[in-house]
């Protein structure tokens, strides 16, 4: 049996607590590591911080199972979702998930769906994109052929604004705080997360990612540098990256470090030729290339890219197509619940990957099914499609 601390205190400091308790007071900060046991030495506190998690299993419905290339002959009837049209089949299905990612989080956990995620060995890698722009809602600029209108948000994107952003950055701390701590308790034990952030909040996620996933087993802060249009500053430098936090469950996650490795440069390259020393060595390559490095130099989209859909946060596929070799293999559950346009199924897909991913936003939903359709039909073209290409919404 664990033998509690006794409390140092002496009884006008254990009177003056319980004045102010009944004068509903807060308690000085000092009293803090008097009053409570194994209280953590450094941590990141914000109002309304709570351990609290969401514990609850709702079903999903299927809406629709996508199996095969669109003709113009169904394209009209499965244009829109058909609670009647759903079906199940025997084997793995990827699922696109539309809801709020708490909900989904804490259903996956806690329902039946679980077992059907451990069967495939769990979900290896999971990489959000969480929406750091603070005070961004969820209206955007949408084009349909020459003309773009503003889509404006809903009542369940209303509320989610509310929740993310009701109170600043105390309300995205939270909010975001307990998705992590259900998104760690779905990883497989050889699993990993990334963090996709800026400057806004990348020294809180930091700290967060501290506290739930520990220390130990932080692993890389990638900076993607990346070129955009040139603009003007007066007192400081401008911003040209992001940050991508990496962290795994256990000190035995999956690195694949052959399959990210990079191509040296043309003076190593030569060097390597006429076995040029070096540091008091030999010149040597690896023909396989050089080990990765934490500085990512991957442009943004380019404006006319065949990739591009116009969704404000889409991100290039050469990013996530470097995490998800690096931290999954073949046939791995690879996951993101904050999916926007859908970079990550779309590489997942053409990686042959399994996926889960969600978003709250409609919009988001319909861009990525729209997607994910275009690439069944690239792989049916290349004859690559296989029984995991199917995904359920």
């Amino acid at each position: 049996m664990k033998k509690r601390r006794k409390m140092n205190l002496t009884d006008n400091e254990k009177r003056d607590i319980v004045k102010l308790i009944e004068q509903g007071k807060h308690i000085p900060e000092k009293y803090r590591f008097l009053l409570f046991d194994q209280s953590k030495q450094v941590e990141l506190n914000w109002n309304g911080k709570s351990d609290d998690v969401t514990n609850i299993d709702l079903p999903f419905q299927i809406i629709e199972q996508v199996d095969e290339p669109r003709t113009e002959k169904v394209k009209l009837a499965q244009s829109s979702f058909d609670f009647n049209s759903g079906r199940q089949t025997a084997g793995w299905t990827n699922k696109l998930i539309w809801g709020d990612n708490k909900y989904i989080l804490s259903s996956l956990k806690n329902g039946p769906m679980r077992d059907e995620i451990e069967k495939e060995g769990g979900i290896k890698l999971i990489y959000i994109d969480p929406p750091f722009d603070v005070g961004a809602d969820f209206s955007m600029k949408v084009k349909v052929g020459e003309d773009s209108y503003e889509k404006k948000p809903n009542i369940l994107e209303h509320i989610a604004y509310r929740d993310t952003w009701g109170l600043g950055t105390d309300s995205f701390l939270s909010m975001i705080y307990e998705r992590l701590i259900l998104m760690k308790d779905l990883l497989a034990d050889d699993g990993s997360i990334y963090v996709h952030c800026d400057w806004r909040l990348n020294s809180a996620m930091r700290l967060i990612l501290d506290e739930i996933f520990g220390k130990e087993n932080f692993k890389n802060e990638i900076i993607w540098w990346y070129k955009d249009p040139s603009g003007t500053i007066k007192n400081g430098f401008k911003k040209k990256h992001d940050s991508i936090i990496f962290y795994s469950k256990s000190n035995n996650n999956i690195f694949n470090l052959d399959d990210v490795r990079e191509e040296y440069s043309d003076v190593t390259k030569k060097q390597a030729e006429n076995k040029t020393i070096s540091f008091g060595r030999e010149t040597k390559i690896n023909p396989l290339g050089k080990i990765p490095v934490d500085v990512w130099d991957i442009p943004i989209i380019n404006s006319q890219a065949k990739e591009r859909l116009g969704y404000p946060t889409q991100k290039p596929e050469q990013l996530l197509e470097k995490i998800i070799k690096a931290s999954s293999n073949i046939n791995s559950i690879v996951a993101d619940f904050f999916v926007g346009s859908g970079t990550l199924p779309s590489v997942a897909e053409k990686l042959n990957r399994k996926w889960i991913c969600s978003d709250l936003g409609k919009f988001a939903i319909h861009t990525t099914r729209k997607r994910m359709i275009g690439v069944q039909r690239e792989q049916k073209k290349m004859k690559k499609i296989g029984e995991h290409l199917k995904f359920l919404i």
